[in-house]
């Protein structure tokens, strides 16, 4: 530490050295000390003026540094969540959905996608009355997946940066709620039509959030990560038979 001190005194004697000679030069050439000192009381008057404007761009940079710092991280965490449960999540309440391959047909990533393509899907999905009907559906092998996977998603809950994004958090609250929705029943067999109205809410909620926050994922891929993006293409829970190969 008494190193770096060191070099701190050793750059500010430098720096006050050169100042030093720079106004000797000024003085031996034009020979006039009031001009001199004219204009270092000019300077030194607008001194805090220079100290606020750097400090002000220093903390802008450092801000923006720290904001794409946990912008990372965060793209890290929902990375983590789609690997761990949100793809296989998405391809489970597929099945779920009404007229699912048109939904199907808007979410087909692809490697051509842009901007543009991501655009359309997403108001595709933000202005669709995406209609959910849990009937002949297995709700306990969706029960048994997310209850398999509460104490990963319990986990991310305690990730601090998820306060930086409430959208993703408000997709894992209602994964939660459907959890406990679906652990609270005992059996699925002779539901009452009012409670079958009120799962499927629970799943169409789920399901919404789900499915914009992974084509937003996917964007960042494409844009971040090419080679992530492309094996996610290929993985895309929207495709009926995803297959890993390269062909």
């Amino acid at each position: 530490m008494s190193g770096l001190f060191l070099k701190k005194y050793i750059i500010l004697a430098v720096l006050a050295g050169a100042s030093l000679a720079l106004y000797l030069v000024d003085y031996f050439v034009l020979g006039n000390s009031r001009d001199i000192v004219s204009s270092f009381i000019g300077n030194l008057a607008f001194l805090p003026i220079y100290v606020i404007f750097i400090t002000l761009i220093v903390e802008q940079i450092v801000q923006e540094q720290e904001r794409q710092a946990v912008i990372r991280k965060l793209n890290m965490v929902i990375g983590v969540f789609f690997s761990e449960v949100g793809n296989r999540l998405l391809k489970e309440l597929s099945a779920y959905v009404v007229a699912c391959a048109e939904l199907k047909h808007h979410l087909l990533v692809n490697g051509t996608w842009k901007d543009g393509e991501f655009a359309k899907a997403l108001d595709y999905l933000r202005g669709t009355d995406i209609k959910v009907s849990c009937a002949g559906c297995d709700k306990n092998q969706l029960k048994g997946f997310l209850i398999e996977r509460r104490s990963f998603l319990v986990g991310l809950l305690e990730n601090q940066n998820l306060m930086e994004h409430d959208q993703f958090t408000d997709l894992l609250w209602a994964v939660f709620h459907l959890v406990e929705e679906l652990e609270a029943r005992p059996f699925f067999d002779d539901l009452p039509q009012s409670d079958i109205e009120h799962l499927n809410g629970d799943i169409r909620r789920v399901f919404g959030h789900l499915s914009r926050e992974w084509l937003l994922y996917m964007q960042h891929l494409k844009v971040d990560y090419p080679y992530l993006f492309s094996l996610a293409v290929r993985l895309n829970p929207m495709i009926d038979n995803p297959d890993p190969l390269v062909y």
